[in-house]
């Protein structure tokens, strides 16, 4: 899985996630539109998950056939980064579980997800020039 500045894709999920988050419309601290909600958590979600196959390329992780399950991430790193295991958790329960899966529409909730992703995906900086071009 090559890509010429992975950090940058991977964030291209997350500007995505947020420009669907625009179509949920807002009212009070909730989004209106469920649909838009998941789509956009999903999005954000998986865009954290192809920065972390993009580390674990780098970082020569050894690769799993099939399908990789969040155990699979959570395993590889505990034994390689605790601060973005957790970061990786966090994000795990409110993108995916809370905001893809549960439909909730708490734009905090939201957001703090999209953060956390937005962090774990920063892990991939140094390994990308910085982020730049």
């Amino acid at each position: 899985m090559k890509h010429e500045n992975p950090y940058k894709e991977s964030m291209r999920y997350i500007e995505n996630a947020r420009a669907t988050l625009k179509l949920a419309g807002r009212e009070d601290k909730y989004y209106q539109d469920v649909k838009y909600v998941q789509t956009a958590c999903g999005t954000a979600y998986l865009g954290m998950l192809k920065a972390l196959d993009y580390l674990f390329d780098i970082k020569k992780v050894p690769k799993r056939r099939g399908k990789k399950a969040i155990e699979y991430y959570q395993s590889e790193l505990s034994k390689m980064d605790k601060k973005l295991l957790n970061h990786l958790n966090d994000a795990y329960h409110l993108l995916h579980l809370e905001g893809y899966y549960g439909g909730i529409k708490n734009i905090k909730v939201i957001n703090e997800g999209f953060e956390i992703a937005t962090l774990v995906i920063n892990a991939l900086k140094p390994y990308s020039n910085n982020g730049a071009e």
